[in-house]
């Protein structure tokens, strides 16, 4: 088991990360995530004794990685697939890595068979693509057939058949008995393989629960009701009778309507009573990339903005794509209500979006920062200068410059 108490990193004047505390339990597939620049690859590299924390203390199986004798053997991780030397072959590295460990090389030649490098077992690593990279450090982790596991972005540059093997690899290493902790950007890929998750942000804690309850406490599920639309007056009916009934009611861009508060069945009952006739009548089960937006919007450091110089760049010529074709009218754009997930039971869902929560007293943020850019507006036109008193006119200029 892997646990954390109260970790605090700092670099400088950066801190990375902030009283962290969390358990990693044998048995169970943890998934670890957060956004970029969240403080997991520091994490990971504090677990491992790569990092030293500032405050706090992190041991495997009660005692800190340094001091757990022959690690290799207790201990497999994969934190850069690149930490090769691309002139070694990859068994020739597998193989110094299993004599530093007191490791039989027979070991080396099964696991590269479980990663499916065998066929490419003499060839330098250096040629080797993304994924090949990916499984060969899978196989490094897996060498001394430890009990505790750590992989950051195992499904990097992998194809689908190698993100279905990591998947189905983890699920039975953690079968067996052993503490595996994966660390992915992910969502849809996490959602197949963990079990509980823990997730921060800027350095600190925001979750540690079972993906189902992660899922159901950051997320709202709804219903999806659709009327003929030639019929607004039943439409206008029938919310009338689902809010009297205490369910919430969103209208959804496409004329459906986004009920929350009320079951299906009640939902179907209440518009059999009103005489409403439904086109449709669905359930919406949210997702976990949907509970991860929601509980992370206010954690994210790096956010996209529009590009307010668009509008200087070159008319299209004849030839290029896109020549020719009818300007499109400007629409305001508006934004669609429930972008990461419906407002929950009891909150007014025409109501203004729920803010962000201020950050803690975490000193992640550093200082005060800068202000947002306003309208990009062209520099103003250099205006001539008047004449110093010692500068020449051209009067003054010698015949000879002339």
């Amino acid at each position: 088991m892997i646990e954390a108490v109260g970790l605090t990193k700092r670099y400088g004047a950066k801190t990375a990360v902030y009283n962290l505390s969390f358990q990693v339990r044998p048995g169970v597939v943890t998934g670890f995530l957060g956004p970029n620049g969240s403080g997991k690859s520091t994490t990971m590299r504090m677990i491992l004794g790569l990092d030293r924390p500032t405050a706090g203390h992190v041991t495997i199986g009660g005692h800190p990685f340094r001091q757990l004798p022959n690690a290799p053997r207790q201990v497999g991780a994969l934190l850069d697939a690149k930490a090769v030397h691309g002139g070694r072959s990859a068994r020739s590295h597998l193989l110094s890595l299993a004599q530093l460990a007191g490791i039989p090389a027979q070991r080396v030649d099964e696991v590269l068979g479980v990663v499916g490098l065998q066929d490419v077992a003499k060839r330098r690593s250096k040629g080797f693509s993304l994924g090949m990279g990916q499984r060969l450090g899978i196989a490094a982790a897996l060498l001394g057939d430890p009990q505790v596991l750590l992989f950051d972005e195992p499904v990097n540059g992998l194809d689908p058949e190698g993100i279905l093997w990591v998947r189905n690899l983890m699920k039975k290493l953690a079968a067996e008995g052993r503490t595996v902790f994966v660390s992915s950007h992910l969502m849809s890929e996490m959602a197949l393989t963990a079990d509980h998750l823990i997730v921060i942000g800027r350095g600190q804690l925001l979750a540690d629960m079972p993906v189902k309850d992660f899922i159901s406490a950051n997320s709202a599920d709804f219903a999806r009701v659709r009327i003929p639309g030639t019929e607004p007056a039943q439409r206008e009916k029938l919310t009338s009778v689902l809010v009297e009934a205490g369910g919430q009611v969103l209208p959804e861009p496409d004329g459906a309507l986004r009920v929350t508060g009320l079951q299906l069945p009640r939902i179907s009952d209440l518009a059999h009573g009103a005489d409403v006739r439904l086109w449709e009548l669905s359930p919406h089960q949210a997702s976990l990339e949907e509970a991860y937006m929601r509980l992370t919007q206010g954690a994210v450091d790096y956010r996209s903005t529009d590009d307010r110089l668009a509008h200087l760049q070159p008319p299209l010529q004849p030839g290029q794509p896109g020549y020719g074709m009818p300007p499109q009218p400007q629409v305001q754009e508006v934004p669609q209500q429930g972008w990461y997930a419906p407002p929950p039971p009891g909150q007014n869902p025409y109501g203004a979006a729920p803010q962000a929560p201020a950050p803690g007293p975490n000193p992640y943020a550093g200082g005060p920062q800068a202000p947002a850019p306003g309208p990009y507006a062209p520099p103003p036109a250099p205006q001539p200068s008047a004449p110093q008193p010692n500068s020449l006119q051209p009067s003054d200029t010698p015949k000879d410059a002339r």
